[in-house]
């Protein structure tokens, strides 16, 4: 049974050992690099716990860590890159450890935070980071029936694909 708990500002660690997995997966997509301590930063780890916009989440399988998903709500419109909405919720960073994968796992705790949220939704994906990409447009495109735009840009504050809809539309 899959679940989304929040992240206790106690279970910091928990969630930096976490990222370091996330970054050793998606670094051959977005260039991460080790520092030479061999760990991976993450300048908005303490944020998490100090921007009342935040919900940092776990997702468990039967009590199980299976991952995480960084998500920031109400996001004012100054802040996001396509959504013409006044406050947007944002998926930040999204982790499925490689054991839980391919199993739709990724897809229902998206969907159940999708549901627990609901609104304007923006997620983006580095340009290179075509699993992602397909991944998001794959669950996007079942939550909404079809209903949502996908914008690629490029800019200096982002580059890729950008996909924008609103929970509250929901297909099915």
């Amino acid at each position: 049974m899959l679940e989304l708990t929040p992240i206790e500002y106690e279970d910091k660690t928990v969630l930096y050992n976490l990222i370091q997995f996330y970054r050793y997966d998606s670094s051959e997509f977005d260039g991460h690099v080790l520092t030479s301590h061999g760990v991976y930063l993450y300048k908005y780890l303490d944020h998490q716990w100090t921007e009342e916009y935040r919900r940092p989440l776990f997702v468990k399988v039967d009590g199980e860590l299976a991952g995480f998903a960084l998500v920031a709500l109400g996001v004012p419109k100054e802040f996001v890159k396509v959504s013409d909405a006044p406050e947007t919720n944002v998926i930040g960073d999204f982790f499925i450890m490689r054991k839980f994968r391919r199993k739709g796992l990724g897809r229902e705790a998206a969907f159940t935070i999708f549901d627990r949220f609901p609104g304007s939704w923006e997620i983006r994906q580095t340009a290179t980071n075509t699993p992602a990409n397909q991944f998001w447009k794959r669950v996007i495109h079942a939550y909404t029936g079809g209903s949502y735009k996908e914008m690629i840009l490029e800019g200096e504050r982002w580059t890729g694909p950008v996909q924008v809809f609103d929970s509250r539309n929901r297909s099915g």
